[in-house]
């Protein structure tokens, strides 16, 4: 995955610190880089800042990419990345690795802040005759402070169980890759080692029967 980032991007300073921001490459800790991202998360909690900033280096292209695609500006999205790590800083505590990755959780996090800017923005009229979201990233966005971002949960409180057990093994994996995970199609398609074409009609298909529950769950509460 191409995890570059804009040379714009920074690591903020954090509580405590006096010197201003480190820009993406500078002095970094490579002794952290063979650990996990839940050993490091636990090494924020502890008080190793140079932990965030490997996790920063990490997903700081990912943020970014999935803060372009709902954000749909450079410099929200840049502004994003920042706001995400920041908050991981300040909210390390509240990641349960028994629930749900580490990659997962950041995920859902810039889900969850992105959707919150954007429509922010829109009562600022920055869009114009622009849908604020679709379906689908309203379904893994919804705002929520429990802490377990698995797809089962995810689904579970948007009264999805069913249709998402329905789904076949393919279609389930390409959104949970998709959505929960930060993978593009064609990253999943080599990840599955599947054709992108196939991968391609999983997600379609996949949507399609999510979107028809959905609809039916908007006109029964209607």
């Amino acid at each position: 995955m191409n995890n570059s980032v804009p040379a714009r991007i920074t690591v903020l300073p954090l509580a405590g610190e006096s010197a201003p921001g480190t820009s993406v490459g500078q002095a970094r800790d490579t002794s952290l880089a063979g650990l996990t991202d839940e050993v490091l998360i636990a090494g924020i909690c502890s008080g190793r800042e140079e932990a965030l900033d490997q996790l920063f280096h990490t997903y700081a292209g990912l943020v970014h990419c999935i803060g372009r695609r709902i954000l749909r500006d450079d410099t929200e999205a840049e502004d994003l990345v920042q706001d995400v790590f920041i908050y991981l800083y300040r909210k390390c505590a509240a990641f349960d690795g028994s629930k749900s990755s580490a990659r997962s959780w950041i995920v859902q996090m810039t889900y969850h802040r992105a959707i919150e800017r954007r429509r922010y923005l829109v009562t600022r009229h920055f869009y114009t005759n622009e849908i604020l979201e679709n379906q689908a990233r309203r379904l893994v966005g919804k705002p929520t402070i429990e802490e377990d971002y698995s797809p089962e949960a995810v689904f579970g409180r948007n009264g999805l169980t069913k249709v998402f057990e329905a789904l076949s093994e393919d279609q389930r994996e390409t959104l949970r890759l998709y959505f929960f995970e930060g993978y593009t199609l064609a990253e999943i398609s080599e990840k599955l080692m599947q054709p992108l074409g196939n991968v391609r009609n999983h997600y379609y298909r996949g949507l399609t029967k999510l979107r028809k529950q959905m609809f039916r769950s908007n006109v029964r509460s209607s």
